[in-house]
């Protein structure tokens, strides 16, 4: 894995926070693996067995430490789409290792291609709105659980008005559980030292009183049976490869677009850098094993890494003992983790979806006090994200950024003007000039990103050049990216014929190697002239000042005047 952008995430020492963390995500990943996979149209114990493998070599080797790898509900959601779609049975093993395999096969090639970058460029707005929508995926899918009313609508935010509408036909038992697990997560959080295990204590605290108490609700077992057994080997079915292909790629998408909010919201506890195309790769190796040994696929999960978190979790150990500690009661404790109720699990979760939620409160603050159109970028996404299937969201998100990132990138371009500052070798910004006089020598400076849409507004920048007869302008073009758009390559030789047309000259100042050989394969160096494109200098404003000087040498020529000053 590259070292770039910062200190390694290390394997580090593990720590009883770690131990017990893990032992508190473990047995939530009993009944909350489960319900997704039940959510999905899975079979239940491949949800638990995603719990295992993708989690224990998810957090080898990931590189937000932190970061729990297993099923999500968005991920089971889409797995099943994919599946449906491709008329193959959901509960095949077979076709569940495929799928699994393949997406955990994308991930690592979209890793090592480091495409992780690309990550980069979803902007913040965007990702506040897409991880807020999936917090309130979470606690949507845990209302069930919590109250015993499934909520009925076409989307999370409806499935929530429902939800609500319908409090009159909610479950008394559940939900006086669930509240009691709540308020019991809440009690032992006042005491400070027991606020790492606060989960930890009210899950055991409550599921012990509901079973003292004989209370009547549903337990994990009512979902499915817990097999005392490890997964064992399933191979993939090869002749579903084809046709499952481009919905592994889907399932692999959504699951990295969960996981890449994570290292944003999760710091490393010991101070070294996420990386997006590490966790790319990390995810892939727990999918390529973890779909081997019959687990659905799995990703980066906001509500699993929320409870390490919360329990404490100090280093990628957590998510190791997690791995571990679900293999062990699984073998060794199936039956009374069938025991741990369902609406102590909802209650548990839809805490931590609020606290997430709640953990993006500053970043939602932000984005409304910057501008009104990163606002509306983070609300389009919220809304597709509760609205629409999590691959369409995650497309519409991707194009808001685009669309984000051209505008401002647009906004920011422009020329400048340059002119000799107070000390010697010196500039400063100016507006750029209105025009171009007779035998004046002017300094532009190029701002911008190269993009096709800056066009218009650098051409109205653009000084009239009408009286520029034995003048020269000297364009600076040291930032330009090395490979401008072509718009700007047209740009740049209209102004040459303009300043031509009317006796002048235009130099270029400091044209990066790659840009220099654009500009040649289109001709506008000898369109110019080999003397007036000088090329980038190691010192900063090297080649500006030799372009200076060689434009000062010609309207000396032209004009029989002396040197325009240079300095």
């Amino acid at each position: 894995m590259s070292e770039a952008g910062g200190k390694k995430a290390a394997l580090g020492r593990p720590t009883p926070a770690d131990v017990s963390a893990g032992l508190v995500t473990g047995l939530f990943s009993i009944p909350e693996g489960m319900a997704y996979a039940a959510i999905g149209g899975f079979n239940p114990v491949t949800g638990i067995y995603a719990g295992v493998v993708p989690t224990i070599l998810g957090s080898f080797f990931a590189r937000t430490v932190l970061m729990v790898t297993t099923l999500t509900s968005a991920i089971a959601l889409t797995s099943q789409s994919v599946l449906s779609g491709a008329h193959l049975d959901p509960k095949d093993a077979g076709n569940i290792a495929t799928v699994a395999v393949l997406a955990g096969l994308i991930m690592v090639v979209l890793g090592l291609l480091k495409l992780g970058a690309v990550m980069s460029f979803v902007s913040n707005a965007v990702m506040t709105g897409f991880s807020t929508g999936i917090a309130l995926q979470i606690i949507t899918g845990s209302l069930d659980d919590a109250t015993g009313y499934k909520p009925d609508g076409h989307n999370r935010l409806t499935q929530l008005a429902d939800w609500v509408v319908h409090a009159g036909d909610w479950k008394l038992t559940t939900t006086l559980t669930a509240l009691v697990t709540v308020a019991v997560w809440a009690l032992v959080r006042l005491v400070k030292r027991l606020e790492p295990v606060a989960i930890l204590v009210a899950l055991v605290a409550v599921s012990l009183g509901v079973g003292l108490l004989s209370v009547d609700v549903e337990l994990a077992r009512d979902i499915a049976h817990i097999p005392a057994a490890l997964p064992h080997f399933t191979a993939p079915d090869l002749s579903a490869v084809g046709s499952l292909l481009p919905g592994a790629f889907a399932v692999a998408l959504v699951a990295l677009a969960q996981a890449a909010s994570i290292g944003p919201t999760v710091r490393n506890p010991d101070g070294s850098k996420s990386s997006v195309d590490g966790d790319f790769v990390a995810q892939g190796i727990g999918n390529i094993g973890g779909g081997l040994f019959g687990a659905l696929p799995a990703g980066g999960s906001m509500s699993r890494t929320g409870v390490a978190v919360s329990a404490g979790a100090r280093t990628r150990w957590a998510g190791i003992f997690a791995g571990v500690w679900l293999a062990l009661l699984v073998l060794t404790l199936g039956s009374l983790a069938e025991r741990i109720p369902m609406p102590v699990i909802g209650g548990l979760i839809i805490v931590i979806g609020c606290e997430l939620i709640r953990g993006r409160r500053k970043d939602i603050l932000l984005v409304l006090r910057t501008s009104w159109l990163s606002a509306a970028a983070m609300t389009v996404t919220f809304v597709a994200t509760t609205q629409l299937p999590l691959q369409q969201a995650i497309v519409i998100g991707a194009l808001l950024s685009l669309l984000l990132y051209c505008v401002q990138a647009a906004r920011q371009s422009g020329l400048r003007g340059l002119e000799p500052g107070a000390g010697p070798g010196s500039w400063r910004f100016t507006d750029p000039p209105a025009r171009v006089g007779p035998g004046e020598v002017r300094v532009l400076f190029y701002a911008g990103t190269s993009l096709f849409a800056e066009a218009p507004r650098i051409d109205a920048q653009w000084p009239d050049v009408s009286q520029a007869r034995g003048s020269a302008v000297v364009l600076a073009l040291r930032t330009t990216p090395e490979v401008p758009s072509s718009a700007v390559v047209k740009l740049l030789s209209r102004y040459a014929d303009e300043l031509d047309a009317h006796g002048g000259r235009l130099y270029l100042a400091g044209v990066q190697p790659t840009l220099l050989e654009v500009l040649r394969r289109t001709g506008l160096t000898a369109e110019l002239g080999d003397d007036r494109v000088v090329p980038a200098r190691e010192e900063i404003f090297g080649a500006q000042r030799e372009a200076i000087e060689r434009a000062n040498r010609w309207v000396e020529e032209q004009r029989g005047r002396g040197p325009v000053a240079a300095e």
